[in-house]
């Protein structure tokens, strides 16, 4: 492994593992002041300026039609996530417990990945005792929350129904939900964006990746698709940087070298 993409790894292991432990850190403190009786209290920093996402409709995996414009008053956490994703995995059962605590002020809508059948989710979401509804992902769908590369990745809707890139723990979901008259909800500017989306494409991890920089895959078949990205983690760059296609496109869209060997990987699957 070159240096490169141990760091890489590294950092996304770490990233990882920082933001379970920020999550369980959160609960827990909640929990206990309201053991004592008191409610939790502190500063929420959001961001000031909210973008407006239009509202979209799509049938549960039973058919049912899961509306967001419906949803109007309630905080809705937009969780893209797939079946065989192990981060996904392991954060359902933290998605699971905040719908239950919070029923009647948030809702999850998972929208879901897979390439596969229905029936293979709808099998996945009972096993696993999903309690909120899940969606199977559509063009319409992604063009209202750009920027999914990488999974999970989770969009949070205030009461309005506008979009702002709060953290995802138990307090956050109280301030948004009118739940916790002592906390201070501060609006402040986004000014660490360009920091911040640096380094999570930095520590991005490819093999996860259902989308790549500069490579059109919408024309594909769900078959033709799941062949493209494994033959793009697959097969390595010739720029020199010792990644393959798709770690070089996520590290670094400018480069003038993956970005043809993507784009011919591409032709030559839907050609066949």
């Amino acid at each position: 492994m070159s240096p490169r993409r141990l760091i890489a790894a590294v950092l996304s292991v770490a990233v990882f593992v920082v933001a379970i432990v920020a999550m369980v850190r959160s609960t827990r403190g909640v929990e206990q002041e309201l053991k004592k009786g008191t409610g939790p209290s502190g500063t929420v920093k959001l961001l000031k300026e909210r973008v407006e996402v239009a509202s979209f409709t799509a049938p549960d995996l039973d058919g049912r039609a899961v509306s967001t414009a419906a949803l109007r008053g309630k905080v809705v956490l937009v969780n893209f996530w797939a079946t065989w994703c192990p981060p996904c995995r392991e954060e359902i059962p933290d998605l699971i417990a905040l719908q239950a605590k919070y029923k009647d002020r948030l809702q999850i809508i998972g929208v879901a990945q897979d390439s596969g059948s229905i029936e293979a989710v709808r099998k996945f979401a009972a096993e696993h005792g999903m309690n909120y509804p899940t969606v199977l992902s559509t063009p319409e769908i992604e063009k209202l929350f750009p920027g999914v590369y990488a999974l999970p990745t989770t969009f949070v809707l205030d009461r309005d129904g506008k979009l702002l890139n709060a953290a995802r723990t138990e307090l956050e979901t109280q301030a948004l939900a009118g739940l916790a008259p002592d906390v201070v909800v501060v609006d402040a500017e986004d000014e660490d964006k360009a920091k911040l989306q640096a380094d999570k494409e930095r520590v991005q991890n490819a093999a996860q990746a259902n989308k790549i920089p500069g490579v059109d895959l919408a024309g594909l078949s769900p078959a033709a698709r799941a062949t493209v990205l494994q033959q793009l983690n697959t097969e390595h760059c010739t720029c020199g940087c010792n990644l393959t296609l798709a770690q070089c496109r996520i590290d670094d869209e400018s480069c003038t070298i993956s970005l043809p060997l993507a784009q011919e990987l591409v032709k030559k699957v839907a050609g066949k």
